[in-house]
C-alpha cells in the first residue's frame, strides 16, 4: 500500500510540476510554442491549487474540497485547469480511502478534451491501481490496456500491472506473456528482476503444475534474494518430481547451516523439522534401506484380536483430536503385541498409491469411490 501511495502521489503532483515549470503559456517564445506541447494554467489558479494541496497534506480534507468546489465555480477556467482540479480531488478521496469517489474523479480527468499525454498516462495508471485496491480486476485490466494502447513501448511496470490483473482473474496462460516480458526486459537492462515478480511467476507455474519451469524461477530467487525458504521450496519441487536425491541434498545443506548457528539449542524445533523431512524423503527413495525394509501389510492378515485393538484405538485417536471427513492414524505394535499411536494426520496423502488409498482398497472401495466420498 505504501508503494501504491507513493506512486499515486507522484501521479498527482506530476501535473503541478508540469504546470509550475511551464507557468503561463505566454512565457514561451514562438519557436517553443510550435515544437512543444504547452499547458496553460494561470498563476492565480496555480497558487490556489498549491494551497489546496497543503490542506490535503495537513489532512484538512473538508477545507480542501470546499476550496476545490469554489475554484470549479470560477468562470474562464481552461480545460487543463479543470482537469487538475479533478486530479487533486481524486487524490484527496484516495487519502480518505474513498476509492470509488477517487475513481470517479479520475474519470473526469480522463474526460477532459486535449489532455496532455503525461497527465493522461499517469491518470490511467493511477486509476488501474485504484481498481486493484477495490479488487475489481476486470476494470483494472481494461484500464491498463487503455494505458498500453497509449504507449508505444510499455514499461516493465505497466506490463506487470496487466499480468497481475490477469493472474487475479486466473487467466494464467495470458498472464505469463506480460510477466515474462517484463522480467526479460529487466534482465536485458542489466537489472535483477523484482522479487515479487519472480514469486508471481513461480505461483503461476505451480498452479499449472509446471514444476520443471518452477525450478529455474526458484534458482533465480535464491541467486538474487537468498533465503532459506526458497531452498526449502526448491527441495519441495524436487520432491514433487520424485528426485529425492536432490531433495535430500538441499535439506542437508540447510541442516548443516542451522547446526552452525549460535545458540544451537534454540533451533531444536527447526532441526526436528529437517530430520522429519529427511526421514520422509528417505521413505520414498527406492534405493534407501528404509524404503526396502518397509513393506505395507494389510491389517486383515493380523490376528482378530490385534485387528480389533487397532481399529478401536484408531477410532479413539480420531475422535480425541476432533478429526472429521477423513484422516490417517499411524500406529506401531510393540513386541508384546500392544498398538501405540505415533501420528494422527488430518491432511494425509490421498494419491492413488498412498496408504489411505490402499486402506480403502482393502475395505473394498475403489479410488474413485474414495475421492467421491471425501
Amino acid at each position: 500500500m505504501d508503494r501504491f501511495k507513493r506512486s499515486l502521489i507522484g501521479a498527482v503532483l506530476s501535473g503541478f510540476l508540469l504546470a509550475g515549470l511551464s507557468g503561463p503559456a505566454f512565457a514561451q517564445d514562438e519557436k517553443e510554442r510550435k515544437t512543444k506541447e504547452t499547458v496553460a494554467m494561470s498563476q492565480q489558479v496555480y497558487e490556489k491549487l498549491a494551497e489546496i494541496q497543503q490542506m490535503i497534506e495537513d489532512k484538512d480534507y473538508a477545507s480542501a474540497l470546499r476550496n476545490i468546489e469554489e475554484l470549479k465555480g470560477r468562470k474562464g477556467l481552461t480545460d487543463y485547469e479543470r482537469a487538475q482540479l479533478w486530479n487533486i480531488t481524486g487524490y484527496s478521496y484516495y487519502l480518505q480511502e474513498l476509492y470509488p469517489d477517487a475513481i470517479r474523479a479520475y474519470d473526469q480527468v480522463l474526460a477532459t478534451p486535449g489532455l496532455p499525454e503525461a497527465l493522461l498516462l499517469s491518470t490511467l495508471k493511477t486509476k488501474a491501481q485504484l481498481h486493484f485496491t477495490e479488487e475489481d480486476y476486470e476494470s483494472a485490466l481494461k484500464v491498463v490496456r487503455q494505458l498500453m494502447a497509449a504507449i508505444p513501448e510499455p514499461s516493465p511496470d505497466v506490463l506487470m500491472i496487466e499480468g497481475q490483473a490477469l493472474f487475479q482473474l486466473r487467466r494464467f496462460d495470458e498472464a505469463l506473456v506480460p510477466i515474462k516480458t517484463a522480467i526479460q526486459m529487466y534482465r536485458e537492462q542489466g537489472q535483477k528482476p523484482r522479487e515479487n515478480w519472480l514469486l508471481l511467476l513461480r505461483v503461476i507455474y505451480f498452479e499449472q503444475k509446471e514444476y520443471e519451469l518452477m525450478i529455474d524461477v526458484v534458482k533465480e530467487l535464491i541467486t538474487y534474494y537468498p533465503k532459506d525458504t526458497y531452498i526449502l521450496t526448491l527441495a519441495g519441487i524436487y520432491s514433487e518430481l520424485g528426485d529425492t536425491k536432490k531433495q535430500l541434498a538441499l535439506t542437508e545443506v540447510l541442516y548443516e547451516k542451522w547446526t552452525q548457528l549460535d545458540r544451537f539449542q534454540r533451533t531444536r524445533g527447526v532441526l526436528r523439522t529437517f530430520a522429519l523431512a529427511l526421514r520422509e524423503a528417505a521413505k520414498w527413495d527406492e534405493g534407501h534401506v528404509d524404503y526396502v525394509g518397509t513393506k505395507p501389510v494389510p491389517l486383515r492378515d493380523a490376528s482378530p484380536e490385534l485387528i480389533a485393538d487397532v481399529e478401536a484405538i484408531a477410532r479413539a485417536a480420531h475422535t480425541a483430536v476432533g478429526l472429521r471427513d477423513y484422516g490417517r492414524v499411524d500406529l506401531r505394535v510393540d513386541p508384546a503385541g500392544v498398538p501405540w499411536v505415533i501420528d494422527v494426520n488430518p491432511n494425509c496423502d490421498i494419491s492413488p498409491d498412498a496408504g489411505v488409498a490402499r486402506s480403502a482398497q482393502v475395505a473394498g472401495m475403489s479410488y474413485a469411490q474414495l475421492i467421491d466420498m471425501i
